[in-house]
């Protein structure tokens, strides 16, 4: 009895000793204060990231979750609760986006630290004020922004979370090698930029669906060498006038997609569907009304990416894709779809399997 009472405290003492007081600035400069590693955590997004940074034993101590944004890839969601189940009994906290977030629910799951992106911050307004005044930090981290100064920032600060550092540090390190290599190369051979639009695929030919501005997929075809058509109508993203589509007459068309869509003919991508299957959506949009005069239409300039691929420490990737869709002599050499799968080998705990980037050609 004595024996175990000694382990016990041991354990408790070197619990203790383990985590200590730090303050950072998060992405909004804001200076926040927790223990590190934090020992009670809600992640309000970004929960691959959190996984691949922090390891799948950061899990151990993550009490909370905005569920909604992994369980819209519900392929990739089964795939990490196949292989660890206990993600399905965390706690769900609700969504900003649909006024649903409950910080009732926060505050009685008693975390250490509340992580939120951005928007959600942004968005919860004065709730963030009564989470604070309950004693729980709120550290906001931020990869919508699709910034490298922002995916390096965020990185470092899970890491800080986790208590690891040193994995943070080689990931965020990683990643902008490849795209300070990708920026380095477009400078260097100084081609025309070629006009590209993308779009979230989900609403099927018959009706444009979302495309984006200065964020996501629409800052990742700009850090690529890209002229996106969208940015001077679309601030973050929204839909653009269809005649406006074919008057800027793209060279290159993205269409993403989820795992699953409303419609049969929306476009999909993602874990388990098929290469034949997307194409055959991805043909489809070849269709639209007045998309048989676009450049990128006539020139069979067409690809498909995975859309849960995109504001995310792993979307160097993308990057690379889009430069290769829009360059394809310049980065011949670049294989996207095998170093998102190298990620996933590196630093996370599955191997995913299905289409996850594209091409007609």
């Amino acid at each position: 009895m004595i024996k175990l009472f000694i382990t016990l405290l041991f354990a408790a003492v070197a619990s203790v000793s383990w985590a200590k007081q730090v303050t950072v600035d998060d992405v909004l400069g804001r200076e926040v204060s927790f223990n590190s590693p934090a020992e009670r955590v809600i992640v309000g997004f970004y929960p691959e990231d959190y996984m691949a940074i922090g390891t799948e034993a950061a899990y151990d101590n993550v009490v909370g979750m905005s569920k909604y944004i992994w369980q819209a890839r519900p392929a990739n969601w089964d795939m990490y609760v196949k292989h660890r189940p206990s993600l399905a009994d965390i706690p769900g906290i609700g969504r900003v986006d649909t006024k649903t977030f409950s910080v009732e629910k926060v505050i009685a799951l008693r975390p250490d630290l509340l992580l939120l992106a951005d928007w959600q911050f942004k968005g919860l307004g004065t709730d963030v004020e009564r989470i604070q005044d309950a004693g729980i930090p709120v550290l906001v981290v931020d990869y919508n922004a699709q910034t490298l100064e922002r995916h390096l920032k965020s990185t470092e600060l899970i890491g800080v979370v986790t208590g690891q550092q040193e994995r943070a540090a080689k990931i965020a390190k990683e990643y902008q090698e490849r795209v300070e290599g990708i920026s380095k190369r477009l400078a260097e051979a100084n081609l025309p930029k070629p006009k590209v639009y993308t779009e979230f695929g989900s609403m099927g030919p018959s009706e444009l669906s979302y495309t984006f501005g200065k964020n996501m997929w629409g800052a990742i075809s700009t850090m690529a060498g890209g002229d996106n058509i969208s940015a001077p109508f679309v601030e973050w993203w929204g839909k653009l006038n269809p005649e406006q589509v074919i008057a800027s007459n793209p060279d290159v068309i993205v269409m993403t997609g989820y795992e699953s869509a409303n419609s049969t003919d929306a476009m999909i991508m993602g874990q388990g569907v098929e290469k034949q299957e997307a194409l055959k959506r991805l043909e489809g949009f070849k269709q639209r009304t007045g998309w048989a005069s676009l450049s990128a239409v006539k020139n069979n300039r067409m690809f498909g990416a995975y859309h849960g691929a995109c504001r995310t420490i792993m979307d160097s990737a993308m990057i690379a894709f889009y430069a290769k869709a829009m360059y394809p002599d310049l980065f011949a050499d670049l294989n996207p779809e095998q170093a998102y799968f190298d990620f996933y080998e590196k630093y996370l705990p599955v191997t995913p399997e299905g289409t996850f980037t594209l091409s007609l050609q």
